[in-house]
């Protein structure tokens, strides 16, 4: 593989590229790094957290999205560095090999298992919550973005650009694009536009010597790699140059609830056979809980009840007329659709009334942060009715609302583009994208004992050989990285052929020619095989 020059030098390349892995022995790691950031990083003083500062546990939890790694037994790290250059990831990562620290990479800190500010060894974290640059280009209809940015942000500075220009982002607000483009990132238009990756035209990147690179410097096999291979294994992502793609001035969006007691279960089996197939512009999401209510005919008055989210490039007429064409079963009328801009649509998915004035996406801390154990797996077929009968009935083992099941359809655009286009490889005969996740507030053990069950219920109606998840929703009951030694492809196969399938094996191809001595890593990332 061919490694090309390097775009820009700082003047520490020279001890990056004559590194030794000679231990330097210390008493006091943190001291020692500090020291070595002070030393290469004269600016760096204020942008530095250590334990000893106040505000250390709020800088930390500022972005903890999953609180199960939240508690006060959870790993913390030695030091939090809130980069504001180029020049002082550098120096971050610089230090950190020289003192052999794990660094954790934190965009939104939206990681299901909280690789993103959790290890096992003592490790520092950068965190680039300040690279949030956007620089859009209307005439070429292309955008600068940085990894600090979140999904709000993003459509919010979108929509201050343009009222017909929009991007195939993630769903919620607070989740960081550094993480959802690095892992391939989906969103409500993934149907007509595919995955966000997928409109990734070129990045900057700082590898593990310091060297910045674009996306001719790193070369095509590199390039990607970082667009769907997953977060924390080829390097510091700090910009991404992406499409901004057109949108109509007025989409239609609605939101609806069906029961058992409304004949949800034969509505939803019908609805994972039509909902990959409708038109590219119509997306409907499915998210499914248990909860009490007078309705149910249950003695425990338990019932299931679902919310059938839509998005519609178009107007309601024309909605509403695919709808009744096509999936009659779910009932929608007009009295239930709103046309509203694609920038409202966006407040809308994130969990916020329809009508909420747009600057909410930019509130970092609005949405709820629950503790949670998820897994989640992709269908071919759809499950039959009574796969869904027993699915409900393992619902009703937790208290109400504590778990979610939520079902993405895939088909339209994702059906037209190799599955070997980017590393995520889930395109054509893909049905549905199936999470769950169950909180952990209270009865953690039992909780993911469940999701363990549920897990093993599925088997049957979920893909096999290998059985599929999504990079994106990492879990760590597939298998990780040893600690310390190298991990064998055979052993990380085990989770790299169930994200990547046959991918992987390019992968680790990449990861060993751009990063042999592994430093960019966490529990699942991408190892390096010598040969």
């Amino acid at each position: 593989m061919k490694i090309a020059a390097i775009t820009t030098c700082f003047p520490y390349i020279l001890l990056f590229l004559s590194f030794s892995s000679t231990f330097t022995s210390a008493q006091d790691p943190t001291h020692n790094f500090l020291q070595c950031l002070n030393h290469h990083s004269h600016d760096i003083s204020e942008s530095v957290y250590t334990r000893k500062n106040t505000n250390f546990s709020e800088t930390l939890l500022y972005s903890i999205n999953n609180l199960r790694f939240a508690k006060p037994d959870t790993p913390k790290p030695l030091v939090i560095i809130r980069a504001v250059s180029e020049s002082q990831i550098q120096s971050v990562i610089y230090c950190s090999k020289k003192h052999h620290l794990d660094m954790r990479i934190r965009s939104g800190g939206h990681s299901f298992e909280g690789l993103s500010y959790v290890s096992p060894l003592p490790f520092v974290i950068l965190d680039l919550v300040n690279f949030k640059s956007f620089s859009a280009d209307t005439k070429t209809n292309t955008a600068w973005i940085g990894s600090g940015l979140t999904n709000g942000e993003l459509y919010y500075k979108i929509g201050e650009t343009s009222g017909t220009l929009g991007f195939p982002s993630g769903l919620f607000a607070n989740v960081g694009v550094g993480g959802i483009l690095s892992g391939g990132g989906y969103g409500m238009m993934m149907r007509k536009h595919g995955l966000a990756a997928d409109h990734v035209i070129d990045a900057r990147l700082i590898d593990s010597n310091g060297r910045i690179l674009d996306r001719k410097a790193m070369g095509e096999d590199w390039f990607w790699a970082i667009r769907g291979g997953g977060g924390g294994s080829f390097g510091v992502v700090i910009s991404w140059k992406v499409r901004l793609l057109p949108v109509p001035k007025k989409v239609t969006v609605y939101k609806v609830y069906r029961t058992i007691e409304q004949n949800l279960t034969s509505i939803f089996h019908r609805y994972q056979s039509v909902a990959p197939k409708f038109p590219k512009e119509l997306m409907i999401k499915a998210d499914g809980q248990s909860i009490v209510s007078n309705i149910s005919r249950r003695a425990d008055k338990r019932t299931i009840i679902f919310l059938f989210e839509a998005l519609y490039l178009g107007s309601a007429d024309k909605m509403l007329s695919v709808m009744q064409g096509q999936f009659p079963e779910l009932g929608v009328v007009r009295e239930d659709c709103f046309e509203v801009s694609w920038l409202q649509a966006m407040v809308y998915f994130s969990g916020f009334d329809l009508f909420t004035p747009p600057e909410i996406l930019l509130n970092l801390t609005v949405l709820p942060r629950p503790a949670f154990k998820s897994n989640n797996d992709y269908t071919e077929v759809p499950i039959p009715v009574q796969g869904l009968e027993g699915l409900w009935d393992l619902m009703y083992k937790l208290p109400p609302t504590k778990a979610t099941l939520q079902f993405t359809p895939y088909g339209g655009r994702m059906d037209e583009i190799s599955e070997s286009a980017l590393p995520f490889p889930y395109r054509a005969g893909t049905l549905l994208k199936f999470n769950r996740y169950a909180e952990t507030d209270t009865d953690e053990a039992e909780r993911m004992e469940w999701i363990k069950t549920l897990a093993r219920f599925l088997t049957p109606y979920v893909t096999k050989n290998p059985r599929s998840a999504y990079v994106n929703y990492v879990d760590l009951t597939m298998g990780s990285n040893n600690l310390k030694g190298a991990t064998s492809y055979q052993q990380a196969s085990r989770w790299g052929k169930r994200y990547f399938k046959n991918n992987f094996d390019r992968l680790v191809k990449i990861k060993s020619a751009v990063d042999p001595d592994n430093f960019f890593r966490h529990e699942q990332s991408i190892p390096p095989i010598s040969v």
